[in-house]
């Protein structure tokens, strides 16, 4: 009997010491939210005993006001680096340094030539450090981001490096694809005017040679007062009708209002913050782009 407890012993024991280099090597790459845990997901595709959690729920949107939860500072303690978007998205930054001051923190936004968010038209950028935080809706500058990302996961998962670069250079081809489609699909629009639910396609409109006219709420839940609304529906009918913009992540009570009083069509654009928690395709990114152009195609082109 003894004797078959210590064999007993010795084999659990040997099953542990042969657990133990595959435990050591388990590495945890932390996204503040979902663009840049899509970018990620490529970016670590096929690498072994790598896991990637997203803070911020599939359906949460943009970061407005967000809040860590106890699962966030949960993660980000087990984690190995924690790849951000930047440019203010992520408003608790001083707290994740605070609580975790030896974490990487890789800023998906350096070296993007940052626009200036705005209060009621006015331009609040570089005077007082606020910058609209949405770059990633640019197809050029997602290529950036997908470098900065690429450089950070080398660092702190050094082991995994050549896949990481693979994988790297594969997504660029597939974006700056992209990038070129949306340029080409877009360069003939008749009309170019368009009318926003909030600010989140400035680099966008940018990039491939839309003017957003007007934006309906700066923000996401935003009231829209009496004479806010007076002002939009002077805008919309001095522009001829431009077509008005929703996202499906919020309600559109307020563009709806306007499309009434104006009689403007109403049409979504996704900004990519929001999508499938589970079995998420690697191109998600580049599919919700292409319908976004295919929807301003119906509403700017020649038809509309």
């Amino acid at each position: 009997m003894l004797r078959h407890t210590r064999m007993r012993a010795a084999a659990w024991l040997a099953a542990l010491v042969l657990l133990l280099p595959s435990a050591s090597l388990a590495e945890t790459v932390v996204t503040s939210f979902y663009p840049i845990y899509l970018f990620v997901l490529n970016l670590c595709d096929g690498l072994e005993n790598v896991t990637v959690h997203n803070l911020a729920a599939p359906g949460t949107g943009c970061l407005h006001d967000y809040q860590l939860q106890t699962r966030d500072m949960k993660q980000l303690a087990q984690a190995d680096v924690f790849l951000i978007n930047g440019a203010g998205m992520e408003s608790y930054l001083s707290g994740v340094a605070d609580a975790f001051p030896a974490l990487p923190v890789v800023d998906a936004s350096l070296g993007i030539d940052l626009l200036p968010a705005e209060a009621e038209g006015i331009a609040v950028g570089e005077a007082e450090g606020l910058w609209n935080a949405h770059v990633w809706l640019d197809a050029a500058n997602a290529e950036q981001m997908v470098r900065s990302l690429a450089d950070g996961l080398v660092a702190a998962l050094p082991s995994h490096g050549d896949t990481i670069l693979q994988n790297r250079d594969a997504y660029l081809a597939r974006l700056a694809a992209l990038h070129e489609e949306l340029t080409l699909g877009l360069a003939g629009l008749p009309r170019r005017d368009i009318i926003t639910f909030h600010e989140a396609f400035p680099y966008f409109a940018r990039a491939y040679g839309l003017n957003v006219a007007a934006v309906v709420n700066r923000e996401p839940g935003d009231a829209l007062s009496p004479a806010r609304l007076a002002e939009l529906v002077g805008v919309v009918k001095a522009l001829g009708l431009p077509p008005l913009f929703v996202e499906p992540q919020y309600q559109d009570m307020a563009a709806q209002t306007l499309a009434a009083e104006t009689g403007a069509a109403v049409y979504t654009l996704d900004p990519v913050v929001t999508g499938p928690e589970t079995d998420i395709p690697l191109t998600y990114y580049e599919d919700v782009m292409r319908r976004n152009m295919a929807v301003l195609l119906e509403a700017l082109g020649s038809g509309a």
